[in-house]
């Protein structure tokens, strides 16, 4: 595929953590087939992933945010097709003044649409709806030997589960056909509330599934004793409809230099997560809530990964089983809390009972909980080894896309048909991620 003569670069995934050396090779027409190599390939988009599963330490990387047109749009139907590199902040600028939205989307707007189905995103509806894949109608696959697939449920339906969810191992999605759903304007109607315990926050939970398609909460996993305190919040689309250009977006706060040391530590933590308790303001009756704030509020501060400190940090998400979610997940935040290496950006969510076509997809039903943890040596790396243990005894999985140290016992565990996806493996194709715990 034409593009720029390769160069070597360092290249890291959001975390900044690891940070390895790469021949970058972008991509600018998805017509034309790919190059050979002498190294493996993987595809890299916005880099967005927080471990290495975006990472090729000495191999190829396909930059892939030039392969950024829009194809066709059925603004009757709610059809959209792209090439792979549009990032979703472009998609919403398209379709919400034409009254649409993505069905999915995680919690960053700055993620391609190759790498949203490649790593199977998920949102604070998947209670309601299920992942990213659901909505992708078709793709096409170009693999390295020069073949192309249109890959659907339908259509090569055995590429079409492998490669959603499939960390782009499969080959290089081009472009794809995405299902969108309608709204009446880019506001929410939302509610928030204080929650005490991990009880509280699942009577919360059941309450507000039946009625409400976007649910999520913050957790102080900082809190003595771990009790799992924090904010509940959920939230519809407006029902009526308002001006479409109300709300348009606001200039972002760039960090724009990195601090020798995290800003986000044991010390700094618990301070940070009692005022953000206390000091949220809740409201138990819908308050209007512009999409960006909802589903973005990261977004807003550019480089954010930055407050983390020049060695960077690691995001720990995982999924247990609804019938062990209240004893698992209070085993974690409780060995966290007794850790003292709290995470400011907790996140809890309940996933619903739509499993996937992604045959290494991660959602699945149950409770899932992120965090974010500094690098401090190797009693950050110990403290998550003793996680693995609560998380996989309760029969759950690791998110690989937020993964950069998981043992390969610990994925296979969490993602039994690993055997069966690596058959769809493009031999041309790797990550430092796949080398390290798939095999």
């Amino acid at each position: 595929m034409a593009g720029d003569l390769t160069f070597r670069s360092d290249v890291y995934s959001w975390g900044r953590y690891p940070r390895q050396r790469h021949h970058v090779h972008t991509l600018w027409d998805r017509h034309q087939s790919l190059p050979a190599f002498a190294a493996p390939a993987l595809p890299y988009g916005n880099g967005r992933s927080y471990g290495d599963v975006c990472l090729n330490d000495g191999g190829v990387l396909l930059h892939t945010r030039r392969l950024d047109r829009f194809i066709a749009m059925d603004a009757n139907r709610g059809l959209l097709t792209c090439e792979s590199g549009v990032a979703l902040e472009q998609v919403l600028d398209l379709i919400v003044p034409r009254g649409w939205f993505l069905p999915v989307t995680p919690g960053t707007k700055f993620v391609t649409i190759g790498g949203a189905i490649a790593n199977d995103v998920h949102g604070k509806n998947h209670h309601r709806v299920g992942t990213f894949g659901h909505f992708v109608r078709r793709f096409e696959l170009l693999r390295s030997d020069g073949r192309r697939m249109t890959c659907s449920p339908k259509e090569n339906p055995e590429w079409f589960a492998a490669t959603v969810g499939g960390l782009g191992l499969t080959g290089l999605i081009t472009w794809a056909e995405l299902e969108l759903r309608p709204i009446h304007s880019p506001w929410l109607a939302s509610e928030t509330f204080r929650f005490f315990d991990l009880s509280e926050f699942m009577s919360l939970a059941a309450e507000s599934e039946r009625d409400y398609e976007y649910t999520v909460a913050w957790v102080d996993c900082a809190n003595r004793g771990g009790r799992g305190r924090g904010l509940f919040m959920r939230a519809n689309h407006a029902p009526e409809r308002t001006d479409l250009q109300v709300g348009a977006k606001k200039k972002a706060l760039r960090v724009s230099v990195t601090p020798p040391f995290a800003l986000f530590n044991r010390l700094t933590v618990p301070v940070l997560n009692r005022a953000y308790f206390w000091t949220t303001r809740t409201n138990r009756s819908p308050k209007l809530v512009h999409y960006n704030a909802f589903f973005y509020p990261l977004d807003s501060v550019l480089e954010w990964n930055r407050l983390y400190g020049r060695g960077g940090f690691l995001q720990y998400q995982c999924v247990v089983p609804h019938a062990d979610a209240t004893e698992a997940v209070g085993r974690l935040l409780a060995r966290i809390a007794q850790s003292g290496n709290g995470s400011f950006l907790t996140v809890l969510k309940t996933f619903g009972n739509r499993p996937s076509d992604g045959l290494l997809s991660f959602p699945r039903s149950g409770v899932t909980l992120a965090l974010d943890f500094p690098i401090s040596g190797q009693k950050t790396y110990d403290l998550l080894t003793e996680l693995d243990r609560v998380v996989i005894d309760a029969g759950g999985a690791i998110y690989p896309a937020k993964d950069a140290r998981m043992s390969p016992e610990v994925f296979h565990a969490g993602f039994p048909r690993v055997q069966q996806f690596s058959s769809f493996v493009d031999p041309a194709f790797s990550s430092s991620f796949w080398r390290r715990a798939g095999h």
